[in-house]
Parts: structure tokens; sequence; C-alpha cells
């Protein structure tokens, strides 16, 4: 034990070490974003695509595209900036700590200013006030129609959004519950899982449009509308500068309606459900089927490699292989993506959603597959080993040829019960917003406002993939049999 502390704290110095000062460096380049945008060529903005009539995804000229007010707005501050507009698409509460760790330039996604958001990021002035209301079923409309109202029952807004804020300080007699995204609260009230959901005003409307069965009371909040910024880097004073320049000509020239009346026309397009959003499905499930994939091959190398360093007579080899088996089996996916796509960006390496969500994945099964592998191996008797070392193999060779295939025979069922499990567990990856199956079911959730009925479709292909790959795994089971 004592050996392995003296190993693991210097690792652990060297860490926070390493973090302390990147975040030292990112606080000194915050104020040459602006040039070094400009220098590249394009700005970054990240956003939650899950707020119409702001940001969601619509089919335009046969593609998926982000389209909204805020996007038009994106487009004009990177237009009057002299660059190209790249998005980044994520999880709203994800939003913040991208913008730190230097993922985007700025965030536009219907984000309001609020002290605690201040003490991280600046803001821009603001382009939009929304008003905050709460939507109800036309059932209840006699039943809630003041703050009191709601003592009791049962409130969802956003996660970590104003709305949330709002519920918590001014409803606090009622049940708050915080949801990923804006559409997950509109089902659990259109399902009658929630009584209420806080909403602003202008997003609600799009929502109570589609839906009928919903509409929108004011419950007379202490709050009458909260400013709509746009969230830049702490210190950047001229890029800050640059988006309120731009803010400012969008006021002037009246540029705001004309955005939001282009984004209620995409909304309201006539096409079949399959023509708008068969593609999100279909893009979907080939990620999917590639994280599967790319997880397989990878937590197979990895596990492998685990297995036998947790077999070696090297205390050190041991000690990385159950540490590394510990932690990652002791912590949940969604905290390994959350490390690997922010961490590595601390660090200085920027990747990808899909390429930090395939390494994650990767990292996590690797520990899985070590375990599966090692009671694979201990599974053979020992005298398999005795004998072949009694006919001269030396140790690799008997591992390679004796140990090995009969451990592969064994643990061929829980290895493919893993791979299985890869493709179901690529799901959490949707809050770093790597484009996977269930992202994309949530995608066309928000941008159909139906909630039930993609989430059907995802099902069916999610079991269509697992049913094949299982029946696949059986025929080769019965091979090795």
């Amino acid at each position: 034990m004592k050996k392995l502390l003296k190993w693991l704290l210097p690792l652990i110095a060297m860490f926070a070490l390493g973090f302390t000062q990147s975040n030292t460096h990112q606080v000194q380049a915050a104020t040459s974003r602006l040039s070094a945008i400009k220098s590249r060529g394009y700005i970054v903005v990240g956003l939650s695509a899950d707020y119409a009539p702001l940001e969601f995804h619509a089919t335009v000229k046969g593609e998926d595209t982000i389209v909204g007010a805020d996007i038009s707005l994106a487009k004009q501050i990177a237009k009057d900036a002299g660059v190209k507009l790249q998005i980044k698409e994520m999880g709203f509460d994800a939003l913040i700590g991208a913008l730190k760790t230097g993922k985007v330039d700025m965030v536009i996604s219907g984000m309001s200013k609020t002290p605690e958001r201040a003490k991280q990021v600046d803001f821009s002035e603001p382009y939009m006030y929304e008003k905050q209301i709460v939507v109800i079923r036309k059932a209840d409309k006699d039943k809630y129609k003041n703050v009191a109202d709601f003592a009791g029952a049962k409130v969802g807004a956003q996660k970590q959004s104003t709305q949330e804020a709002i519920a918590k300080a001014q409803l606090p007699d009622a049940k708050i519950q915080s949801l990923q995204k804006a559409n997950d609260v509109i089902a659990q009230v259109s399902y009658n899982k929630l009584d209420g959901g806080v909403m602003s005003s202008i997003i609600a409307g799009a929502y109570v449009q589609k839906n009928k069965s919903l509409m929108m009371v004011d419950p007379h909040f202490a709050t009458s509308a909260s400013p709509t910024v746009v969230a830049l880097p702490k210190g950047d004073t001229a890029l800050t500068a640059q988006v309120n320049k731009t803010i400012k000509k969008v006021k002037s020239q009246k540029l705001w309606a004309k955005w939001l009346d282009e984004a209620y026309t995409l909304q309201n397009q006539s096409d079949s459900f399959w023509t708008k959003y068969g593609s999100f499905f279909i893009k979907g499930a080939i990620n999917t089927l590639i994280f599967a994939l790319l997880t397989v091959i990878a937590g197979t190398i990895l596990g492998t490699f685990l297995a036998l360093m947790r077999r070696s007579k090297l205390w050190i080899l041991k000690a990385i292989a159950v540490v590394y088996v510990e932690f990652i089996r002791g912590t949940p996916l969604m905290v390994q993506a959350f490390i690997v796509f922010f961490g590595t960006q601390v660090l200085g390496i920027s990747l990808s959603a899909f390429a930090a969500g395939a390494i994650a994945m990767g990292i996590n099964s690797g520990a899985y597959v070590a375990e599966i592998i090692r009671s694979g191996l201990n599974s053979v008797p020992i005298g398999q080993t005795e004998a072949a070392r009694s006919l001269g193999l030396s140790n690799s060779q008997t591992l390679k040829s004796v140990i090995l295939p009969q451990a592969v025979k064994n643990i061929w069922p829980a290895l493919g019960n893993e791979f299985v499990t890869d493709i179901k567990e690529s799901s959490v990856l949707s809050v770093i917003g790597a484009t996977e199956l269930m992202f994309e079911g949530s995608t066309v959730q928000g941008a159909s406002f139906q909630p039930f009925f993609p989430m059907m479709i995802v099902a069916l292909i999610y079991f269509v993939m697992t049913f094949a790959l299982t029946r696949l795994l059986g025929v080769v089971e019965r091979r090795f049999n």
C-alpha cells in the first residue's frame, strides 16, 4: 500500500499543477481571443439546439441544418468580424464549461445573464428580453393562475437555466424538477408527469402552438423579463466589443423580428415526418454503430493488456491496472466523457465531441473487458499451464497457444454482452454533443414538438441493432462449441 501511495501522490500533484497552469494560461490568453479568431478565419459558437424558434434543427434543401433567430445573430457576428461561423452543439449545462475551456468562442443559446454565470464568463449587451411564464395543461387552467397556486405542485425547468433559478426562488412551495432539455419539460407536462414547466414565453409559445392541449399562464413572477445575452470569455474586452457592435446594428436595423419570422416559417414546414426527420435517425444509427465498433476494438485491446498486467509479478504494472480498473468501474461513463471532452482541452488538446466520446467509451469498456478476460484466464485449469510447460513451451507461448484460446471460449458470452451494452451506453454521450442515436432522437423531439413518437422510433432502432448483434454473437458461440 505504501508503495502504491508513493507512486500515486506525485502523479496527482502533477495533474493538479498542469490544470492550474492551464487555467492561468486561459485567463491570460482571453484578451487575444479575437485576434486568434481572425487569424484562423472562423468563430465557434456553442449552443443547445432544442430551443425553437431561437435554435433548432430543420431539414433545409434535404440536409439537417441548425437554424433559428440565434443562428442568424451568430452569422451576423461572424460576418461583421470578417470570419466564417462554426457551430458546436452540446447539452445546455455543458456550454459554460465549453466556453471556459476554449472549446467554443461564444455561447448563443437563449442564455440569460445571472450573477452566478457572471462570475465565470462575461456577457454582451442584451439582444432580447424574455418574459418568464409557466406552461400548463388546458385542463388545469382554472387551477393554476398565480405563484401561490403552485404550492405542492410538481414544476419542471431546464437544468442550469434562468427558468430553473426562478422556479427554485419564486416557487418555494413547489416540487422543482430539473431536466436536461426544454422538450423534456414539455413532454412531462403533456403526459401528466409534471403540473407545469417554467419557460421563456417565446419558447413556450412555439410548443403551445403545436400542442393544443397546453397553454401558457403568467403567474406574475417578481422577475418580469430576463435579458437574453451572448456569453463570452472572461476578460475578453475586444471580442465583447465586437459582439456588442453587431447587437447595436441588429437593434438599429430591426433585424431580430425578421429573423424570428424566418425561424417560424422553417418551424411550420409542411413536409411529412419521415421526409423532415428520417435522415436524423439514419445518421444517429450509423454513428452509434461506429461508436460501438471503435469501443469493441479499443476495449478488447486495452482490456487484454490490463488483464495481463493484473496477472504480472511486477507490482507497478499490477498497481496501475488495479487503480485503472477500480477507478473506471467506480465512476459513471457520463463523468468520464466530461473529463475527456473538457480535460483534454485544458491540457491543450482539442478533441471533437465524437472523438472524445469514442475515447471515453473505449476507456470505460477496457476496464470491464479486463475483468472479463481476467476471469476467463483464471477459469482455465492450472493443469493446462503445467502440461504446456512440461512440453517445453515458454510462458508467452503457453499464454498465446493454450490459455487464451480456452479463455476466449469461456468468456465469449460475457464479452458479447459487453458489446451489446456498448451500443446502448453510447446514448450517454449526447451530453457532450456527440451525434449518436439518442442525441438525434432528442433533436427530433425538439424540432417536431412530439415528445413520444421520436423516442419510439429510437427504441425500435436500438432493438433492431442489439437483436441483430445478439444473433450474430450466438452464431459465433455455437461455432466455438
